[in-house]
C-alpha cells in the first residue's frame, strides 16, 4: 500500500462468539459479586489481550486446582474440563462457575449418553488441546484420538458400537476429510445429530472463504494458542492467498503490504473488537484509505449465564468487549 491508496475488506462475521463472550462475563460478574481474587482453570479463552486484561482486574489463572485455597471461587475455562477435574474440585469445595462454553458441554453430554448405551468413540481433535482434554476426560477408556486421516486406520475398538465426535474449533474441511475415512473404515459409526463443529467456526471460516480470493493478504487478529484462529490463517494459505495472523497492531510488518492494494482481515472467535480496530488503525498508517464490511451470516446466538451471577442487560457489557 506504498502509494497510499489500499482497501482493507473485513470479513463477517468476525471476533467474538456467543461462548466466548459468556465466559468472560462470568468472570468479571465472578469479581464484582466476590471480590478478587478469582481463581481461573486454564486460560478463560485463548486470547494474551483478554487474560491480561482480566488478570488486571483480579482474576488469577491456574492449571492445577492444588494452587487455589479452600473455600475460593473457581471458574472453569470455555474448553471445557474433566469429570476427574470436576470430582476434584468438588472435592476441595470450592465454588465453581462453568465457563463451558455450551456447544462443547453438548458434546461432553453425547459422549456421557452414549458410554452408557455401550459406545465407544473417535474423538477428531488435535492432542494438547484443553477442548479434546476435557472431552477425552469424560471416559477412563473407549475413546480414541484421532489427529488426521492416517490416525484412523490405527484406531482398534473393542466392541462394534462406535460413535465420532469433533473439536469444536477445527478446519471444517480436514474435518470432513477425516470424518469420510472414518466412515469408510467404519461404516456403522454413529455420527452427532448435529455436527460438533461449531456455527461460529464454521462462520468465521466460510466468511475467510469468501474473503480470500478478493484480497492480496490476509490478517487474523488471534493468538497463537487459539485453534480456530490458527484454522482462519491455515484456510487463507490454502486458498492460495498469503495470510498472518497477529495479537495486536504490534506485530503488523510494513512489507507485508508493499505494493499491495487490498488487505483481507479477520478475527478468531476469542479476539476482542478493540484489536481488531486498533489494527485497522495502523493500517491507515500503512497507507489504507477505504475500509469496506463485507457481507455475511448476522450471529444472534446468546447463552445464558449460571445461577448465581445474575441476568444479561446491555448496561452489564463490559470494556474488554468493545
Amino acid at each position: 500500500m506504498t502509494d497510499k491508496n489500499g482497501e482493507v475488506l473485513l470479513a463477517e462475521p468476525r471476533g467474538f462468539c456467543a461462548g466466548v463472550d459468556r465466559a468472560i462475563e462470568i468472570v468479571e460478574r465472578a469479581l464484582l459479586k466476590f471480590g478478587r481474587p478469582i481463581y481461573v482453570r486454564h486460560e478463560i479463552v485463548h486470547n494474551t489481550y483478554v487474560v491480561n486484561d482480566l488478570k488486571a482486574k483480579g482474576a488469577i489463572f491456574i492449571e492445577d486446582l492444588a494452587d487455589v485455597p479452600p473455600g475460593a471461587t473457581l471458574v472453569f475455562s470455555a474448553h471445557g474440563v474433566s469429570k476427574a477435574v470436576r470430582v476434584e474440585a468438588a472435592q476441595r469445595g470450592f465454588q465453581v462457575f462453568d465457563a463451558t462454553c455450551p456447544l462443547v458441554t453438548k458434546v461432553h453430554v453425547e459422549v456421557a449418553k452414549l458410554a452408557k448405551e455401550g459406545f465407544e468413540f473417535i474423538m477428531i481433535g488435535h492432542k494438547g488441546h484443553p477442548e479434546v482434554e476435557g472431552t477425552m476426560g469424560q471416559l477412563s477408556d473407549g475413546i480414541y484420538l484421532v489427529e488426521d486421516v492416517p490416525d484412523v486406520v490405527k484406531v482398534k475398538p473393542r466392541g462394534d458400537k462406535l460413535a465420532v465426535v469433533t473439536q469444536t474449533t477445527l478446519s471444517v474441511d480436514d474435518a470432513a476429510a477425516i470424518l469420510a475415512e472414518v466412515k469408510r473404515l467404519f461404516p456403522h459409526v454413529r455420527e452427532p445429530k448435529k455436527q460438533d463443529i461449531c456455527y461460529a467456526t464454521q462462520n468465521r471460516q466460510d466468511a475467510v472463504k469468501v474473503l480470500a480470493p478478493k484480497v492480496d493478504v490476509v490478517i487474523v487478529v488471534g493468538s497463537p494458542t487459539s485453534s480456530n484462529s490458527n484454522r482462519l490463517r491455515e484456510l487463507a494459505e490454502r486458498l492460495g492467498t498469503e495470510a498472518h495472523m497477529v495479537e495486536g497492531a504490534q506485530d503488523l510488518q510494513e512489507s507485508w503490504f508493499e505494493g499491495r492494494q487490498r488487505v483481507g482481515l479477520t478475527a478468531g472467535a476469542s479476539a476482542p473488537d478493540v484489536l481488531v480496530q486498533a489494527v485497522i488503525d495502523r493500517l491507515r498508517e500503512f497507507g489504507a484509505t477505504s475500509i469496506r464490511n463485507m457481507d455475511g451470516v448476522v450471529e444472534d446466538v446468546h447463552f445464558p449465564l449460571p445461577r448465581g451471577l445474575g441476568h444479561r442487560s446491555m448496561a452489564d457489557v463490559p470494556v474488554s468487549r468493545s
